[in-house]
């Protein structure tokens, strides 16, 4: 493949990473008012009433050529929150945080061992509402090839890499449904190799998807 073809590529760096920053948010929007969420596909849950904890999750793409990555994690099967499925690094706010980028670069430290100086965090989407009453806050962060991983074996199992160009691709975002504690929830759903990327990741990565290329 010649060079500039590779230079065509809508998900090689030079060309994803300047789309991206002239799209997102520079700064956290604090309105509740439309947000995404696990509503959009669920109108008959409600999420009145809710009393929602401050989250931030890093959007870890990797700035690779000739197409950049997207790390993701695998949380350990015994944890309370989502446990065995694949996530973001991320997690709640701490006081000492100060922004959703600092929390969730604390928090891929924590959980991956992802050096702070190899992100260099871009922009934020829309806050992403959860029924467990989760208010997360994404942050796109541009990392480093070269990083290096320590896996903390308490959160969780593996890291890997997904390809930007198959998340970014609407045909591979499903709808996917299951009954939850008795109730049918609706879900998008991303079928990659032997893995299943669904629920709030796969919610995220669709309004990734929405903000950048629709």
């Amino acid at each position: 493949m010649s060079s500039q073809a590779l230079d065509e590529s809508p998900f090689a760096p030079d060309i994803f990473f300047p789309r991206a920053m002239a799209r997102l948010d520079p700064a956290p929007l604090r309105s509740d008012v439309e947000l995404l969420g696990d509503h959009h596909l669920n109108p008959h849950l409600s999420i009145d009433g809710i009393r929602f904890r401050e989250a931030a999750v890093l959007i870890p793409v990797v700035a690779r050529q000739p197409g950049a990555g997207v790390l993701l994690t695998l949380r350990t099967p015994h944890l309370v929150d989502h446990a065995g499925q694949i996530a973001f690094p991320g997690g709640k706010l701490e006081p000492q945080d100060g922004t959703p980028a600092a929390a969730a670069l604390r928090e891929a430290g924590e959980e991956i061992g992802l050096a702070a100086d190899m992100v260099e965090p871009l922009g934020y989407l829309d806050a992403y509402l959860t029924r467990t009453g989760y208010r997360i806050t994404p942050v796109l962060g541009r990392v480093d090839p070269a990083y290096q991983l320590t896996i903390n074996p308490n959160e969780v199992v593996e890291a890997f890499e997904v390809p930007l160009a198959f998340l970014m691709c609407p045909d591979n975002h499903r709808q996917g449904s299951r009954v939850v504690t008795g109730i049918l929830r609706h879900f998008y759903d991303m079928a990659f190799e032997d893995r299943r990327i669904w629920g709030i990741t796969a919610g995220i990565i669709r309004a990734l998807y929405q903000r950048i290329y629709g």
